[in-house]
């Protein structure tokens, strides 16, 4: 996500030769990507089908996906550096002036570009290295798979210098020049940077980090340069050790359902299933007062549950409901504060990405997040009608009651669409599948019910559909990769153990804890987003939750909602200024409005840590 700036697009033909080269380099990475998407989905698919109706488990399956799973991240990494999409925060860049833009664009493009250009001979000798390693079921060797690391870096080296030959060689120059003067920098003070111990960690991971964000430099990039910047200055550690953390960073298996579900609800809002939803709902409750505001709380839920994507959620719903509740005289700041608002609030639902990313990374079972994170959004759901219903401006004169027949109608048109969550629940609970192949089962049934119930289904969207999730999934998993990296030298550090000594030493124990914990991920949603900050500490923070007797369900529902309060928090929260441009509102239409609804998700989230009962009630 960015607010606000937005890295320079695609060269188009009439850009001349570095348009016709980025046209073809386009094509060369997109139609791999949209092919990985769609053999995931085809190979997760047929180990479904084969092991649970014919009872012929395909061994092999699992590996051929962990294979194209990593080529699918890494190009899709460079579709993402293509389209402009990886995630970066440009709230501060963006009150600059025109010409203090264009240094950013510039420093976003450029330092990139170094830090794949540092890497890649490490990550070449790594994927080199791998050939001796043979993959048990295939037999091939595992250079196959790493090679994917080393060749998606080198197509983002092209696009970055592309880009950069659109620009002015002086903004071009003064990037470089910024850029050199750090390194220089970093290589002349090694003995000074050594000396200082582990307070050399402030330098690199809170100024330097944090410079390279507010700049607005993808946060992906940010976190490699300052763990490559750390390693070259303060120790002798090879740089293909980054290279080994970024592929096993990105190689978990469970991490497949991140691109299989933004495709799911990419498809449940281009066959009408979401819309379905959405019309029922507004049937039941739309005539009395606050009813949309019901509806569009009650939709988050149900396409949560469904897409597990924040920014897929909101576009699902935003187009159906907002224009008819601005008609009914809410003001746009009402609304599109309570659409973020109703943003935090579903962080919890399943499959959310950031379930899947905390128990990839924590090593906490998926399907007890999946069970816990229910009631805590419902928690949340409620407590949001309360203050929306007071704060509601519809005028309902003109507005009747549906009737019933109405109402049966539109409920026997969503009851397809309404299904679908409880097939995904009820297939990771049978253990029909996991929860990694249980979105391809959503998937198959969404193409199915689109073409046949609801008739609607359009092939030609497909392509772009398929490049869009590979974007999308890059750009999450390369920051999952980098995170591992920065994380891993984190934990090298000895920072780990300070960290977990201070929390520990907490005044209060588990609830001294868990209030420090709410603190700093409501900060950490805000300025790193929401699945970097979870890779980033939960492998920190989790053992010193048991540590104190805090179940790690209970503790993942209390962190990603405090990073959903701060994610969707401006001025610097992404996810605020994502459902701005969704819902087509001026930011500042809502930065007075919305506090009221911040407030009462944190009065919320404070009941959930405090009742355990909310996150571990029904896991058996």
């Amino acid at each position: 996500m960015s607010a606000g700036l937005a890295l320079t697009p695609p060269a188009t033909a009439g850009d001349g030769w570095i348009g016709r080269i980025d046209h073809w380099l386009g094509r060369c990475i997109e139609v791999p990507a949209a092919i990985a998407v769609l053999a995931e989905v085809l190979i997760l698919l047929g180990a479904v089908i084969a092991r649970f109706v014919f009872n012929m488990p395909l061994t092999w399956a699992d590996e051929l996906a962990s294979i194209v799973f990593l080529w699918l991240a890494n190009f899709g990494a460079a579709v993402a550096l293509r389209h402009g999409s990886h995630m970066r925060m440009t709230a501060l860049v963006g009150q600059l002036g025109p010409r203090v833009q264009a240094y950013a664009e510039a420093l976003a493009i450029a330092a990139p570009c170094v830090f794949l250009l540092m890497l890649l001979p490490p990550m070449i000798d790594y994927a080199e290295g791998e050939w001796v390693v043979e993959t048990p079921a295939l037999g091939w060797s595992n250079t196959v798979r790493a090679a994917a690391v080393p060749v998606g870096s080198v197509f983002m080296v092209a696009i970055s210098l592309l880009r950069l030959a659109r620009l002015g060689w002086r903004e071009v120059g003064v990037a470089a020049g910024l850029i050199a003067a750090l390194a220089c920098a970093v290589w002349l003070g090694r003995d000074a940077l050594v000396a200082m111990g582990n307070w050399n960690l402030v330098l690199f991971f809170a100024v330097l980090l944090g410079a390279g964000v507010l700049a607005g430099v993808p946060i992906a990039f940010c976190f490699g340069l300052a763990t490559v910047a750390f390693l070259l200055g303060t120790s002798s550690t090879p740089l293909e050790v980054v290279a080994g953390r970024m592929d096993e960073g990105m190689s978990s298996l469970i991490l497949l359902a991140v691109p299989l579900f933004i495709l799911l609800g990419h498809l449940v809002e281009m066959t009408g299933m979401a819309k379905a939803m959405v019309d029922f709902l507004a049937s039941l409750l739309g005539h009395v007062r606050g009813g949309l505001n019901y509806v569009l709380l009650g939709a988050m839920l149900l396409v949560s549950g469904i897409s597990g994507a924040k920014t897929a959620d909101m576009a699902a719903v935003a187009p159906v409901l907002l224009p008819e509740m601005k008609k009914r005289g809410n003001p746009e700041g009402e609304t599109i504060s309570l659409l973020a608002a109703s943003g935090a609030m579903a962080e919890t639902i399943p499959p959310s990405l950031v379930l899947i990313t905390i128990g990839s990374v924590a090593g906490v079972s998926i399907g007890a997040l999946f069970t816990g994170g229910i009631l805590p959004g419902v928690v949340l759901a409620l407590l949001l009608a309360v203050l929306a219903r007071q704060r509601s401006h519809e005028h309902l004169l003109d507005i009747r009651r549906a009737p019933m027949a109405v109402v049966r109608k539109a409920l026997l048109v969503a009851l397809p669409a309404l299904l679908l969550p409880l097939l995904i629940r009820t297939a990771v609970v049978r253990g029909v599948a996991t929860a990694t192949e249980v979105s391809t089962l959503g998937i198959a049934y969404t193409v199915l019910a689109g073409i046949v119930i609801y008739r609607r289904f359009d092939w030609k969207r497909l392509p772009g559909v398929l490049v869009e999730t590979a974007a999308l999934s890059g750009a999450i998993l390369f920051i999952i990769g980098t995170a591992t990296g920065m994380s891993w030298a984190l934990t090298q550090s000895g920072f780990a153990h300070a960290l977990a000594e201070f929390m520990a030493g907490m005044p209060g124990g588990r609830w001294g804890f868990l209030l420090v914990s709410i603190a700093a991920f409501v900060v950490l949603g805000s300025v790193l987003e929401g699945i970097p900050a979870m890779v980033l500490f939960a492998p920190l923070l989790f053992p010193i939750a048991r540590q104190l007797g805090v179940h790690e369900v209970h503790y993942a529902m209390v962190i990603i909602l405090a990073m959903g309060i701060g994610l969707f928090a401006p001025p610097f929260g992404l996810g605020y200024y994502a459902a701005c441009t969704i819902g087509r509102v001026s930011p500042d239409a809502g930065l007075r409005r919305i506090w009221p609804y911040l407030g009462v998700l944190l009065l919320g989230l404070i009941l959930v840590a405090a009742v355990p009962w909310f996150s571990i009630g029904f896991l058996t």
